[in-house]
């Protein structure tokens, strides 16, 4: 039974990873939200002014399926992010540590599932279930000077599989690419379920990154899904991420990799084919930016590329490939921002073979074409018009193309 030891096992997991500590400065990691200002967390470590820094940005969307898809219709979406960062050491002499606190909330609206039909999900704040969630809770305490281990709640999609001008987008797949973001009970400790996990990182000079998490193999309780639930059970099994990252200049380069320890449905399940071990993924992804470094605030011209794989028995995406070219800075608006992208999820033929069997057949793949404009109005207003072109939406023949437009304006800091 799920939770069964959840305390004893939390108290012993997080005083593991604290032993480890000892002091040094601190490292700073992205904990953004998608596409959103900088967090708490981020303005903590690059001010250095205060103890303790609070964020609140909410997020109002309208999307629109003008036409193809599922059905044509508006719907109402938002997200409202509420966080803390508070620095260990000057606020109570803990050198090296920092603790982060985010709560999210959304209101459940569907899209995607209701309207569109898409596979890949083209607002990434749509959630399909209501609920004020405790999302993020962790501490982290650096190691000497180049190593860090950080444990609690946490969102392993702020610091792997990530991409600065991929957060523009509002496409789900150019957060966290459909070939990890599928996987798992639950998926993956991501937006907008986590779990408990323990995360090391090792900077190795000035332009190696090396790291990886040990999380539980179920994100929340997949049969409660508004609440938050932290339990442990062996039958979870954990989620093991690593991923090692170089970077010069403008350019960031990363290969990523991940696996389940416990049993997962084949795909095949319908047919007779029983279930196993082995579920596991990898991905790579480049990007570049002609101007700054590729850790400074956006500025000029910048683009990436992505691609995953996923297993087949277990996963309906087999692969995935994305990129896009993302221009900061809009004539003397500097602060604005406009991007093209594509995504292309191809179905497994295993995948294939079960929806044939089901009587639902499905395409090889689908493909999302995405413009949108930021007009950044102030350091605490946005709005951001976007366009989305969706071809075989989730590969069933029988839905038509869709087109979507959506309007996102972002409130707070």
């Amino acid at each position: 039974m799920r939770g069964a030891s959840i305390q004893s096992r939390s108290r012993t997991l997080l005083s593991a990873a604290l032993a480890l500590a000892c002091a040094t400065p601190a490292i700073a990691q992205d904990q953004r939200p998608s596409g959103g200002p900088k967090s708490a967390n981020e303005r903590m470590v690059e001010e250095k002014t205060k103890p303790i820094v609070l964020s609140a940005v909410y997020t109002a969307e309208v999307d629109g399926n003008v036409d193809g898809g599922l059905a044509r219709g508006v719907r109402y979406l938002d997200n409202l992010d509420l966080q803390i960062a508070a620095d260990a050491d000057r606020l109570i002499g803990w050198r090296g540590a920092r603790a982060f606190v985010y709560l999210l909330y959304n209101n459940g609206t569907s899209f995607s599932s209701s309207l569109v039909g898409d596979y890949q999900t083209v607002s990434n704040i749509e959630t399909g279930i209501r609920a004020l969630r405790l999302f993020e809770a962790w501490i982290e305490q650096d190691i000497g000077a180049s190593a860090s281990i950080k444990a609690g709640l946490y969102n392993l999609n702020s610091e792997f599989d990530t991409t600065q001008s991929g957060a523009l987008f509002l496409l789900s797949s150019h957060g966290i690419g459909p070939d990890f973001s599928q996987s798992g009970q639950n998926g993956p400790s991501i937006f907008p379920v986590t779990s408990l996990g323990v995360r090391g990182e090792l900077r190795i000079g000035q332009r190696w990154r090396a790291r990886v998490a040990v999380l539980d193999g179920v994100s929340g309780d997949p049969a409660r899904p508004a609440r938050t639930a932290v339990s442990l059970s062996g039958s979870d099994g954990a989620l093991i991420v690593g991923e090692v990252d170089y970077r010069r200049g403008g350019t960031k380069a990363a290969i990523g990799g991940w696996a389940y320890t416990s049993r997962f449905d084949d795909v095949l399940a319908g047919a007779g084919a029983p279930s196993g071990r082995g579920n596991h993924g990898a991905y790579a992804l480049v990007e570049h930016r002609l101007h700054g470094g590729i850790d400074d605030d956006p500025a000029g011209l910048s683009g990436w590329v992505r691609f995953g794989i996923a297993d087949p028995r277990y996963n309906p995406v087999v692969s995935y490939l994305g990129g896009g070219i993302v221009q900061s800075g809009i004539g003397k608006r500097r602060d604005d921002q406009v991007g093209v992208s594509i995504a292309v999820a191809n179905f497994s033929e295993r995948y294939r073979r079960a929806q044939a069997l089901a009587g639902t057949p499905s395409d090889r793949r689908e493909v999302i074409f995405e413009a949108t404009y930021k007009l950044t109005l102030t350091d605490w207003l946005s709005v951001q018009p976007d366009l989305q072109y969706v071809v075989n939406p989730g590969g069933q023949p029988t839905v038509g193309d869709a087109t979507v437009i959506a309007l996102r304006v972002r409130i707070g800091r």
